[in-house]
This record gives C-alpha cells, sequence and structure tokens, in this order.
C-alpha cells in the first residue's frame, strides 16, 4: 500500500459514517460493511480524497471519474468529516500584510460584474432548463429558501408561507407600487400583486424566466398591474419611485464590490420612508467570500459563476452606509436546509427525466449542489438572513411612535396577526 493509500485508510478509519473506496485496479480499502462506497477510475482522485480537498472530489463526480453507491445524505454526512479544519476560516481570509491579494480580488470582483458578464452569469443558471427546474421545485418555482412556520408543511406550504412572510414584513398595502430585483419564475411577484392589492414590477436577466413570467401575466390576467421586464439593476429608471422593494436571492450575484453600488441604487428607487426586504444567502465565517476545502471554487465552476458572499455583519454595514436603516433581523438557516434536502429528494427521484432535460453532468452538479449546500447550512458553513430595511423619510412627527420615520411599527405583532 502506498503512502496515499494508507493516508487515506486512516482517515476512513476515523469516520463515523462508514465508508469503502474501490481503487482504479480493483483494490478495496476502508469498511467492510459500508453506508456508502466510491469508485475510483482515477488515482488523482485518491489524492483529492486523502488531503480533504471536497471541492475536487466533487469535480471528479461531476467529470466522470469517479462514482459511488449509497444515499446522498450518507455521502454528504462523509464528505463532511473529511474536511481538514472549518471551511468558513478557509484559505479565503486575509492576514494583514496580504493587501495586495485584497486589490487584486477586488479587480477580479470588478471585472467579473460588468453588466455583460453579469448577464452571461445568470443565463448560464437560471437558463439550463425550465423543465429541469419544474422536476424538483414546487409548482410556483420558488427557488429560495422556504418558511415552514408549522413544522409539518409540505415544501409547496412553506414556500406560500415564505411569500406571504415576505408581503407580511413589507407591509404590502392594496394600490402600492412593489419592485422584485431578480424576480426569478415570478412566485412572489403574482403573490403580492393577487394577495395584496399592489402593482408588480419584476427584472431579471434570465430570458427563460422573463418568458415564463410574462406567460402567466396574460394567463391569469394581470396585464396593466404586473410587468416583468429583461432588465439590469442598474437601468431601472430613477424616476420611477417604489412604495416597498424585495430582493430575494441577489445580492449574491451582485459582487462584493458592486454592493455599495447595488444598494445605493436601491436607495434612490426607495420612496422616503419606504421598505425594503434583502434576503438571501451569507458567509458562515467573517473573513470568507466562498468556502473552503474547495467547495467554493466547485460553485463557482459548475452553478453560480461569479457568486460572492460575505458575512451578514459586512452587508449589514454596506446596507447602514447607502443610508438604509436595518428595522428586523431574521434568520432562517435550518429553513434553507429542509428546503435543499427537499430539492435534492426530488430530483433523486426524477434522475432519469432530469438527464433527458439536460444531460448527465448537469445532473451530476446539481445532485452535489444541492445536497452539499443543504450540509453546509446544517453545519452553519453558510447562513440565511432576511434583513428588513427602510428609507428614511426625514421626517419625526408626532403620536405614539414618534420619530418612526417610515412604514414599520417598530413591532413584530403585524407579522404575525
Amino acid at each position: 500500500m502506498n503512502p496515499v493509500e494508507s493516508l487515506l485508510e486512516n482517515k476512513l478509519a476515523g469516520l463515523r459514517t462508514p465508508m469503502a473506496v474501490v481503487l482504479p485496479n480493483g483494490n478495496r480499502i476502508g469498511s467492510i460493511d459500508p453506508r456508502v462506497t466510491l469508485k475510483l477510475s482515477d488515482l488523482a482522485t485518491l489524492v483529492h480524497l486523502a488531503r480533504g480537498q471536497i471541492g475536487r472530489v466533487a469535480q471528479d463526480y461531476v467529470e466522470g471519474r469517479l462514482d459511488f453507491d449509497g444515499r446522498l445524505r450518507d455521502l454528504m454526512a462523509v464528505a463532511a468529516q473529511m474536511i481538514d479544519g472549518d471551511p468558513t476560516r478557509a484559505e479565503n481570509g486575509l492576514k494583514p500584510f496580504e493587501w495586495w491579494k485584497g486589490f487584486t480580488r477586488r479587480s477580479k470582483s470588478l471585472a467579473r460584474h460588468t453588466q455583460g458578464a453579469d448577464a452571461k452569469q445568470v443565463q448560464f443558471h437560471y437558463d439550463v432548463s425550465d423543465d429541469f427546474y419544474a422536476l424538483w421545485l414546487d409548482e410556483r418555482r420558488v427557488y429560495s429558501c422556504a418558511y415552514f412556520r408549522d413544522p409539518d408543511l409540505t415544501l409547496s406550504k412553506a414556500q406560500e408561507a415564505k411569500l406571504d412572510h415576505i408581503c407580511r414584513k413589507l407591509m404590502l398595502r392594496d394600490g402600492e407600487r412593489f419592485l422584485d430585483i431578480g424576480a426569478g419564475w415570478g412566485a412572489l411577484l403574482l403573490w403580492a400583486a393577487e394577495h395584496y392589492g399592489v402593482y408588480a414590477k419584476g427584472i431579471t436577466l434570465s430570458k427563460n424566466q422573463h418568458a415564463h413570467v410574462n406567460r402567466l401575466i396574460d394567463e391569469r390576467g394581470l396585464r396593466g398591474r404586473v410587468t416583468m421586464e429583461l432588465l439590469d439593476y442598474r437601468d431601472l429608471n430613477e424616476d420611477e419611485s417604489f412604495d416597498k422593494i424585495a430582493s430575494i436571492g441577489m445580492f449574491e450575484h451582485v459582487g462584493i464590490v458592486q454592493l455599495p453600488r447595488y444598494f445605493s441604487k436601491i436607495y434612490r428607487l426607495l420612496k422616503p420612508g419606504g421598505l425594503l426586504m434583502n434576503h438571501g444567502i451569507t458567509a458562515g465565517g467573517t473573513s470568507n467570500d466562498q468556502l473552503g476545502a474547495g467547495m467554493g471554487d466547485f460553485i463557482e465552476r459548475y452553478i453560480f459563476p461569479g457568486g460572492e458572499l460575505m458575512h451578514v455583519s459586512h452587508l449589514l454595514n454596506v446596507m447602514a452606509d447607502a443610508k438604509l436603516e436595518a428595522l428586523d433581523i431574521e434568520s432562517l438557516r435550518p429553513h434553507y436546509a429542509r428546503t435543499l434536502w427537499a430539492w435534492s429528494d426530488a430530483l433523486e427521484a426524477r434522475l432519469g427525466r432530469a438527464r433527458e432535460f439536460t444531460g448527465e453532468s448537469v445532473v451530476r452538479a446539481y445532485r452535489l449542489y444541492l445536497a452539499g449546500s443543504a450540509m453546509c447550512f446544517e453545519h452553519g458553513w453558510l447562513s440565511l438572513y432576511q434583513m428588513l430595511a427602510a428609507r428614511s423619510s426625514g421626517n419625526v412627527g408626532d403620536g405614539a411612535m414618534r420619530g418612526a420615520q417610515s412604514a414599520y411599527p417598530f413591532n413584530r405583532s403585524y407579522i404575525y396577526r
């Protein structure tokens, strides 16, 4: 047995979830009664496993150099146990004297978040295939964290609960103008119009989503009340103003360097006293903009090119610099783990159909992306926050809530009525 095989065998012996590895020559190491068996066709994968380079192992699977037998949940349990160190305090954190690396990263971020680059990156992910996404999302195609208000809710009902939770937090009222930046397949846009009577406008860079939502608008007779445009947020006309704005799963695509510009744009679009719901994925650590152990590189390559994360504390700082007052912060981290497992289970049940709509490598990438992301939320390596904020009206006013300067009542009772 060579040194790499010996190193891997020692790692396998320490796992709480038994696993075996079948080498390219047919030799087998690890548990004699495994819950997961990896089958390698390339010795390079052996090195990646021994070093705990989970992202490289995932790449090997997508590109056909590795296969496995067993449940995805057990595979993810093994992956978490094989990572050396904390992936939220990984190689991405900068030491004080490494200022030039920070400069390089800022330059790279600016280059990959031009309007043209953002459009290509969004279309790379969201325009894979509408039929593919329909296989594992709920019927409204809500592609963001559900809200399991009651533990027994189905995914579909939990997504409706999330849509309503957002609308309640925003205090949407009949006749208000509502903007949804990065509106996806239109679930929030249509829910707000149909249940709260708002005039709703959505924007996206996905051609598939744009076409899908406009079909729904016509089918539901909402033309004149709801619009969906193929538009970059930077091109929104600031002569239009909105009572309420939602940014759901959007800021992750903006780029860290562009976030001040993004929230300043929202500030200018929002009426004085108006509310913003900023909902999205945040980093679990304070110094990493992606996950360590190669997981962030895997996501960048196969799933979300251009995606960048930051800790919620940094995000709130950027929002504050844009003169948006944070009012209510809620973590839904375990809700997203459960959402992702529901998506993963749905995809696993329809793998044959999924391959018809996309192809083997895409299906393999999404199998690992959904299950791996669920694992990361369970461990706290990723998080999910809803951040309600306001643009001040500048009017101190009178009465019981003197100084509110926004529509927010400064208590939570209105959300749960």
